[in-house]
This record gives C-alpha cells, sequence and structure tokens, in this order.
C-alpha cells in the first residue's frame, strides 16, 4: 500500500510503501473489542473497599442478656444485620487485569492500524520535530491540517520541543512507538505516523 508523505507545513515529502500484514487487513471489531476490554480491565485501580464486621468501631461487649428480653438472641453489635455494623462479602481491593495471549494483542494493534488507513484517517508524517517549543506554530500547523483530535506516534523517541508544544493542545496526543496501543488509536479521529514511526511500528509487528 503506497501512501503519500506530508510536511508539517502541509508540502509534499514524497510517498512510502505500507505492508498489507499491518496496515492492509480487514478490521474485526471482535478483536478491537478484546483488547480494549483487557487494556480497560488491567488499568481499573481496584481500590474499593468496605469494613467488615472485624473492623468496624463497636464495643464487643453483648448488647443485651441473651433470655428474657422477647427479641432475638444478639452477641454482637458489629454484625452485618445492624446499622453501622460490618458489611457481609463486600468489595475488596483486588486487581481486574485478565490474561491475553500477545498473539491477539499485536493482531489487535494491527487491526486498529488498518481500521485507520481503511477509513482514510492514517496520515503519514515525514518527522515530528520542532527547532522551538512553541505551541502557537505547532497549534496553527495542526489547525492547517485539519486535525482536530488526533494521535501522533513518532519513532524511538519522541522529539522534546515537539512534545512540549504538543502538551497545550487539546485533543492531540503523541506517543513514542512504544507507546502506541489500540484504545488511544481507535479514540482518536485522525491517526498520524511519521516515518521512523512506520519503520518502528512494522518492526515491532513483524
Amino acid at each position: 500500500m503506497k501512501v503519500d508523505v506530508i510536511k508539517l507545513d502541509g508540502g509534499s515529502a514524497g510517498s512510502v510503501d505500507l505492508g498489507d500484514e499491518i496496515f492492509g487487513l480487514e478490521p474485526r471489531a471482535d478483536i478491537l473489542h478484546r483488547v480494549v476490554r483487557w487494556q480497560r480491565n488491567k488499568a481499573q485501580q481496584g481500590t474499593h473497599k468496605v469494613k467488615t464486621r472485624s473492623e468496624t468501631s463497636y464495643s464487643t461487649k453483648k448488647i443485651y442478656r441473651q433470655k428474657g428480653t422477647g427479641g432475638a438472641r444478639h452477641g454482637d453489635r458489629n454484625a452485618p444485620i445492624f446499622r453501622k455494623g460490618g458489611i457481609y462479602k463486600g468489595p475488596t481491593p483486588r486487581s481486574h487485569a485478565h490474561d491475553l495471549p500477545k498473539k491477539v494483542r499485536k493482531l489487535g494493534l494491527k487491526h486498529a492500524l488498518s481500521s485507520k488507513a481503511a477509513t482514510g484517517n492514517l496520515v503519514v508524517l515525514d518527522a515530528a520535530s520542532l527547532d522551538e517549543a512553541k505551541t502557537k506554530v505547532l497549534a496553527k500547523q495542526v489547525k492547517d491540517r485539519g486535525w482536530k483530535r488526533a494521535l501522533i506516534i513518532d519513532g524511538a523517541e519522541v522529539n522534546e520541543n515537539f512534545a512540549r508544544a504538543a502538551a497545550n493542545i487539546d485533543g492531540l496526543d503523541v506517543l513514542p512507538s512504544i507507546g502506541a496501543n489500540v484504545m488511544d488509536i481507535l479514540k482518536r479521529d485522525t491517526l498520524v505516523i511519521t516515518k521512523a514511526g512506520v519503520e518502528a511500528l512494522e518492526a515491532r509487528l513483524k
């Protein structure tokens, strides 16, 4: 698949061949769903916690005598039946992460890249670099390109000036190639990959 390469100022920078085994697949919603669900569950904190009857604060003295009251027999005010007592089988801190085979994760990234290529929302950029970390300059270039919600994937490292300038622009994310993931790709309207990023992704996904 041959794709035109552009510069940040809109000029042409030739073309590049994208491998069909990475950018030319027929996107499968089931694969993408599995990978996104794996990402979200892994990111979930799972710090929810309630107090059990051994942790609530109340005297351990028997609340009233065993017999003769006409009421039910009780010995502990911390029992779940009472107000402010301990919670029975409530949530405890745990990990929500589950396993997903590496092959499926890699396949999910391929399908995410292919989905952007199939819909025409994939842009190949010559280089993502700036001489100065000027947000105003980069914001104008992004606006001129028509990128409202975009993810820019660079090579092994992101240019420091470019990253600092992009940090102040709403709707623009910048990641190194190692940070490319299915969820970030899918939730942005436009995917911008530098030539260095294309090479790194193809090497990573082979």
